[in-house]
């Protein structure tokens, strides 16, 4: 196994301009939200974890990681949310690269950089996109295949959520995260988001359902497959989010995110993704969703409030 070199730590909103960045080395992946729209947790396994069942998409909402190969690890992040990203020795661009190392012998690693763009502990996936984001440019860089399976191994050890972000896609996520669906095809919908500027640790949302080991539901998620945006929309109102009343729980606040969603003109769904605190509306028309954020931007200035779209 190659050991683990530690990373060169630096966080702030500035980056260090390398050689190698002005001369245009540095390859570049977005790192996309990811949405939950639906999730149901089917029970507590005898490990501690829990088994989910979730239809995810992505939405059109990134941070950006770059890669300048190197024979040494280095992360610097920097971007308007990067004061609240931990340790860098602890963050998942750094865990990720780590966990190919040890399965890609020689592998050549170098500088990261993140520029953070999305909300943190937020319940959009963002660290778990952005050490997919990291595998991705690490595979280019070691002319590795798409497919290569060192890279899902990767995926799966450095996090539950990684590997439905390695190729990020519309697609159902079983287990802990370990089995997912074919890509699938869903209508282009439009999305306003808004997070209250709260973080919540997804174990402690875990912990407040108070499942035991026993308490196992098991079934099976039928897949909304209308094609039509309205049709799509009402056939996700059928689901839930088995996490929004333990998440609530834990910040309440989060209720009023929600009611400020419905009360949207335009939204026809409104739900939290993920474990929280980031909740979403979803709407037909673009121009309604936009209209929705400047009102929400307005009511709520402390707010992270976007408006975007699912990527089909």
């Amino acid at each position: 196994m190659t050991p683990h070199r530690p990373p060169t730590q630096s966080t702030g909103n500035q980056a260090p301009t390398t050689a190698a960045d002005r001369a245009g080395c540095a390859a570049r992946e977005l790192a996309p939200a990811k949405i939950n729209l639906t999730l149901r947790v089917v029970g507590r396994r005898s490990d501690g974890y829990h088994d989910i069942e979730s239809l995810v998409a992505f939405a059109g909402l990134a941070d950006v990681l770059s890669l300048t190969p190197g024979p040494n690890l280095k992360l610097v992040v920097r971007g308007p949310t990067a004061a609240s990203v931990g340790p860098i020795a602890d963050n998942l661009v750094v865990n990720a690269a780590h966990a190919l190392a040890d399965r890609v012998a020689g592998l050549t690693l170098g500088s990261f950089v993140l520029s953070k763009r999305l909300p943190v502990a937020a319940g959009l996936g963002g660290g778990s996109s952005d050490a997919a984001a990291a595998l991705r440019l690490l595979a280019r860089a070691n002319s590795l295949a798409a497919d290569d399976e060192r890279l899902m191994q990767a995926a799966k050890t450095t996090g539950a959520d990684v590997p439905v972000c390695l190729d990020p896609r519309p697609r159902v996520m079983l287990g802990i995260g370990d089995i997912l669906s074919s890509p699938l095809e869903l209508p282009r919908v439009s999305i306003l988001l808004a997070n209250p500027g709260v973080m919540v640790a997804t174990k402690d949302v875990f912990k407040s359902l108070r499942l035991r080991s026993t308490s196992i539901s098991v079934g099976s998620l039928p897949l909304p497959r209308a094609r039509a945006v309205s049709d799509f929309i009402a056939a996700l109102a059928g689901f839930n989010n088995d996490l929004e009343a333990p998440a609530i729980e834990l910040a309440p606040v989060i209720k009023d995110v929600l009611a400020a969603l419905r009360s949207s003109p335009g939204c026809k769904l409104a739900r939290m993704s993920g474990s929280g605190a980031t909740c979403f509306g979803l709407f037909e028309r673009a121009r309604s969703a936009a209209a929705a954020a400047a009102k929400l931007r307005a009511e709520h200035p402390s707010w992270w409030v976007r408006a975007t779209a699912l990527a089909a």
